[in-house]
């Protein structure tokens, strides 16, 4: 492969949801542009994408897969990404190096929920976007409509450049009204027959036609000049004009094909070399000190790490953007991150796992390398006296979690290694050792994702796991006002123990002042303050602990000890042992023996008082309620809705967004396990969700009384 200069580079994310064809689709543009000799096929499992066992044991894609095409002297750089928003990650790394995203529509249903996701995906990350409509081949496509439904959902920047004259099977001919030719395909991989449009289509194609040059005279002031002129514009200031629009997202171009048949492939091979934005028609990347770096392959290098695999036989394989400079095999560079050194010894272009070696590449190109010692995704290596380092993936939070164990449970260590070392594959498996719930936690995007973890770690690890759910990080808080007393005493030969303690506690609640006299049937207890301390909690809420001991009963000295054993307790509830939070302790009175007091008698008389005042009042149970907003076609709303209530969530709100309804509520965590799964059983895996921590709130009572008694018979396990 020769070395293109960055004006002749394009880069393209090739994204859509599940089952729209993209693998297909990659298969047939790699025939089309000469990289392959015969195509694969899904189902024979041999296709140059989804080349994983994992992937093709699942039958769905699970990584991003790179390739190159050389067309019409550009170089387009294209990433085909997985469907399912279960692995979103692997798509927002692709995108934050590519210059386009060209999503997949499948003809027989246009846009699904899958569609939606990438949708709010590009537009948050500020991507050009086309789209490409497959399967026009299938009995049940309806192209006209499918148009209508984009131009209904994503406004007047969606413009058709193409249109089958024949959809369903048998489909062979297209009208490309950017040409204004009819193009009708004989064979796989033969050129097309060019011919006039027929003139029972010429006025539709020179409607579409005006259309799509209005659009391009748009962007360019002397484009817009000359169609006011002549309201017509060449076939090459249209393509200008379409790719200035695409570089300022002001038209989404709509082009057909049958990946399965190879129709019109080679067309959309032509229309990327032609119009896709290249390098540097894009914003240029900002170092994390804000400085913007130029695409200048003559400045020094500096290259940014977006995806990292592990390949059998292989080991490491690194991908990478060169953001500036020109990279050569053989080059020394530092990595800004980590501060080692790395020789970048072998240099490849890639195509799924087959690699070609070249001997450089030019700024804004992709290209990959193995063997390096210290390199993980985000990483950035600079030449000698450059210090850019690049902060360029936003990842997607997590909404799925299991609690993760090994079956040998002596294999713990070597499981945390494991998992560490995949999370810097995949920074969107996290691990969590929760000293809360004490157990080991894996986040992820889904359910297929935390699946395919737990595939990685039996068939290539070697590793048997078992998957629980995670327990709910409940808290525990008090209602009243209560008091209670304390004595340890301990005498075991020798020096004893000895330490007594009085308390009070009370809900705590910023800014509520302290009474000065707290009444207890017929007692009141006068309160002196000689100190307070304040203690905000890492898991959220305050302690706050008063001194109010008077003539000396305690010494100052044991108030520490006092406050340890409390926060012992608040650490471990006394109803489920759970975080405690908001409460407000005073102690006023106490006991202590001249020889016998220590700091641990009274730990354990501040703990043991604390625990029965906390009992005595009026304790509840907090739990984890989030924000939850499910995106769900309209005809399934109703299902949803019922469903959502059943978990006894909070209808919030609903609206419309976009062809879908979005449903917002409040939901208990507890109630979302599993319910990525439950609700692509619900709409047929027509809908999608996220969620976010909201608040903690109390539990109903029917529901603490059963939580209470449930985890205190598992405390006596």
């Amino acid at each position: 492969m020769k070395t293109y200069q960055t004006n002749e580079i394009k880069n393209i994310a090739i994204v859509g949801c599940s089952g729209s064809g993209k693998t297909t689709l990659t298969e047939a543009m790699l025939y089309e542009g000469g990289i392959i000799k015969r195509r694969g096929s899904v189902a024979a499992k041999n296709t140059v994408s989804d080349y994983f066992p994992v992937e093709q044991e699942y039958g769905y894609s699970v990584f991003s897969t790179v390739f190159q095409i050389e067309q019409a002297g550009k170089k387009l750089n294209l990433i085909d990404c997985p469907g399912s928003d279960d692995f979103a990650g692997s798509m927002v790394c692709a995108m934050e190096v590519c210059n386009l995203a060209m999503m997949v529509i499948n003809g027989q249903y246009g846009v699904e929920v899958g569609t939606q996701n990438c949708f709010r995906y590009i537009k948050k990350m500020k991507k050009p976007m086309m789209f490409v409509v497959n399967q026009v081949d299938n009995e049940k496509c309806e192209y006209d409509t499918v148009i209508e439904q984009l131009q209904s959902i994503y406004g007047a920047k969606v413009v058709p450049v193409q249109y089958p004259l024949n959809a369903g099977p048998g489909f062979s001919t297209i009208i490309d009204v950017l040409l204004m030719k009819k193009l009708t395909y004989i064979g796989e991989g033969q050129a097309p027959i060019v011919e006039d449009i027929p003139a029972e289509e010429y006025e539709k194609a020179k409607a579409l036609h005006m259309e799509l040059v209005e659009k391009a005279a748009e962007n360019e002031e002397g484009l817009m000049d000359k169609y006011f002129e002549s309201e017509e514009l060449t076939t090459d200031e249209i393509r200008m004009g379409a790719r200035m629009g695409l570089s300022t997202d002001s038209v989404y171009p709509v082009l057909c094909c049958s990946a399965a048949t190879d129709v019109a492939v080679g067309r959309l091979l032509e229309f990327l070399a032609n119009v896709a934005p290249e390098v540097d028609d894009m914003p240029k990347p900002k170092n994390i000190d804000g400085e913007v770096v130029s695409y200048d392959s003559s400045a020094p290098t500096s290259i940014f790490f977006y995806k990292t695999s592990v390949e059998p036989h292989i080991g490491e394989v690194n991908y990478f953007k060169v953001i500036s400079g020109t990279l050569k095999a053989g080059d020394d560079l530092v990595n800004a991150d980590r501060g080692s050194k790395e020789r970048i010894a072998q240099l490849y272009c890639s195509a799924g796992a087959n690699r070609v070696a070249v001997d450089e590449l030019k700024a804004g190109d992709l290209g990959c390398t193995v063997k390096l010692k210290d390199v993980k995704i985000g990483n950035t290596l600079n030449a000698k006296d450059v210090n850019h380092r690049f902060s360029l993936v936003k990842y997607p939070a997590s909404k799925y979690s299991r609690a993760i164990k090994p079956v040998n449970e002596s294999d713990m260590e070597k499981l945390m290694q494991i998992l560490n070392r995949m999370h810097e594959e995949d920074p969107t498996w996290i691990v969590e050792q929760s000293k809360e719930l004490r157990q080991t936690i894996v986040y992820g995007q889904g359910e297929f994702h935390l699946r395919t973890l737990k595939w990685r770690l039996e068939h290539v690890e070697k590793m048997q796991v078992k998957f629980e759910e995670p327990k709910i990080p409940y808290r525990e808080t008090i209602t009243k006002v209560a008091r209670a007393d304390y004595r340890h005493k301990k005498q075991s030969g020798g020096a004893g123990q000895f330490g007594e303690v009085h308390l009070i506690v009370e809900p705590y609640e910023e800014g509520k002042p302290m009474p000065e006299v707290y009444r207890f049937g017929n007692q009141e207890f006068k309160i002196t303050p000689k100190g307070s301390e304040e203690v905000t909690l890492d898991w959220g809420g305050k302690l706050v602990f008063v001194n109010s001991v008077v003539g000396g009963a305690i010494d100052a000295r044991f108030m520490p000890a006092i406050l340890k054993g409390i926060m012992e307790r608040m650490e471990r509830g006394p109803l489920t042992g759970s975080y405690a939070r908001d409460v407000r302790v005073i102690v006023y009175d106490g006991k202590m023996h001249p020889v016998d007091s220590n700091e641990i008698s009274f730990m354990l008389a501040g703990r043991n008082a604390f625990s029965e005042a906390f009992r005595n009042a009026g304790p509840k149970v907090l739990e984890p309620i989030y924000d939850v907003e499910v995106f769900v076609p309209s005809d399934k709303m109703g299902d949803v809705m019922s469903d959502i209530q059943g978990r006894r969530g909070m209808i919030m709100g609903m609206e419309s967004e976009n062809g879908y309804e979005k449903l917002v509520a409040k939901v208990p965590l507890k109630e979302m396990a599993s319910y990525s799964t439950s609700l692509s059983s619900l709409t047929g895996g027509r809908a999608s969700f996220i969620m976010s921590f909201s608040s903690y709130e109390l539990v109903p009572t029917d529901v603490q009384n059963k939580l209470v008694e449930e985890l205190s018979v598992k405390d006596d396990e």
